[in-house]
C-alpha cells in the first residue's frame, strides 16, 4: 500500500462484544482507522485488549484486538454514559454488538447519539432481525445457520447437516457485513450535502442468507436440486471433493472444467462430466488411499502408487 492507510483520520467506538464485533472493529484498524474498544470493568483486572481477552478465554494473542485502544467504562453509571457520550460525539463510526435495546436501555441508542453528533455511523450487529420474533433470543453461529436455511445444505450425503466453523455467520454475515454497510454509510455521508451519517443494521442471519444467493439459486437447477451430498458442489461429484492420501493426509480436488479431465485417463481413472453417483465416489475414495503426490515447480505431480495406468512415469496434474 502506497501512502497512509484508506481509513486513516476515521475515529471508531467499538463496545466490547463476542467475535463478529471484534472482527468488523479489527477491519477498520487494519485500515488505519483509530479503533478505541469500550470494555466492561473489572475489579483488579488489566484493561488492555490482550489482556481482556486472555481473562475471557484464556488467549494470549488476540488477534481481533490489534492495533486497538481500550478503556474501561461503567455503563451502569451516569460518569459511564457520560463519558461514552462525550466520546461519541467526536466519533465517525459506533458499533454496537448488543441484543437490541440494552444501549437504548443506557441512554446511548442512536436518538441521542446522533442527534449529538449527526456525523455519527451507528453501526448495529445482532444474531436475529431486531423487529423479528427472535430478537430477544440468544444464539450463536450454528442457530443463526439453521434459521436461515443454510446449514440444511451443509455436510455429506447420509448425514446430518454439519456446520462449519463459525466463520459463515459470525464472521461473514454478521462482521463483514457490518463492515460493507459502514463503508456504504460513510460514501454516503461524504457525497451528501448534509454530511450526517445514519444507522446501519446488520444481522447474522440476514446476512448469510444473503451470501447463500447461489445456492438458492441452484437449487432450482441441475446444479444443485438433490438432497443434500449429491450435487456438483457439494461433494456429490468425484470431481469436486477431498481425498485421503496414501500418507494419512487429505487433497482437494476441483476439476470441474472438461480440460482437466485427459490426466484421469493417464492415471486409469478415466471420467467423463457429469458421471457421479455412490459406486464412482466409493472406488474414487478407495483408489486415492494409495495414491502418492509431489508438489513440485508449482504444480502437483502423480508419481505413482496403486491404480495408476501411466506405466510408472510421473503425470503433471
Amino acid at each position: 500500500m502506497v501512502g497512509l492507510p484508506p481509513l486513516t483520520g476515521l475515529k471508531v467506538l467499538e463496545f466490547a462484544g463476542l467475535a463478529p464485533g471484534p472482527f468488523a472493529g479489527v477491519f477498520f484498524a487494519d485500515a488505519g482507522a483509530e479503533v478505541l474498544r469500550i470494555d466492561r470493568p473489572v475489579p483488579g483486572r488489566s484493561h488492555t485488549p490482550a489482556a481482556a481477552a486472555a481473562a475471557a478465554g484464556g488467549a494470549t494473542d488476540d488477534l481481533l484486538a490489534r492495533h486497538k485502544a481500550s478503556i474501561a467504562v461503567d455503563l451502569k453509571s451516569p460518569a459511564g454514559v457520560a463519558l461514552v457520550r462525550a466520546l461519541a460525539r467526536d466519533a465517525d463510526v459506533l458499533i454496537d454488538p448488543y441484543r437490541p435495546g440494552v444501549l437504548e436501555r443506557r441512554g446511548l441508542g442512536p436518538d441521542v447519539l446522533c442527534a449529538a453528533n449527526p456525523r455519527l455511523v451507528y453501526a448495529r450487529l445482532s444474531g436475529f432481525r431486531r423487529d423479528g420474533k427472535y430478537h430477544a433470543m440468544a444464539g450463536h453461529d450454528i442457530n443463526y445457520l439453521a434459521v436461515s436455511g443454510l446449514l440444511s445444505v451443509l455436510g455429506r450425503a447420509g448425514d446430518k447437516p454439519t456446520p462449519p466453523w463459525n466463520v459463515l455467520a459470525d464472521f461473514a454475515g454478521g462482521g463483514l457485513m457490518l463492515v460493507v454497510g459502514v463503508l456504504l454509510a460513510l460514501a454516503a455521508r461524504s457525497s451528501s450535502s448534509s454530511g450526517h451519517g445514519q444507522v446501519v443494521e446488520a444481522n447474522m442471519v440476514d446476512g448469510v442468507s444473503y451470501l447463500a444467493a447461489f445456492p438458492r439459486f441452484a437449487a432450482k437447477t441441475p446444479l444443485g436440486d438433490h438432497p443434500r451430498g449429491q450435487n456438483l458442489l457439494d461433494t456429490g461429484c468425484p470431481y469436486y471433493d477431498t481425498y485421503e492420501t496414501a500418507d494419512g493426509g487429505f487433497m482437494a480436488v476441483g476439476c470441474i472444467e472438461p480440460q482437466f479431465f485427459s490426466i484421469l485417463g493417464y492415471v486409469g481413472r478415466a471420467l467423463r462430466p457429469g458421471e457421479g453417483g455412490e459406486a464412482v465416489l466409493a472406488r474414487w475414495h478407495g483408489w486415492t488411499k494409495g495414491v502418492e503426490f509431489d508438489v513440485a515447480d508449482g504444480g502437483l505431480v502423480w508419481t505413482g502408487g496403486s491404480g495408476g495406468g501411466g506405466g510408472g512415469e510421473k503425470a503433471r496434474l
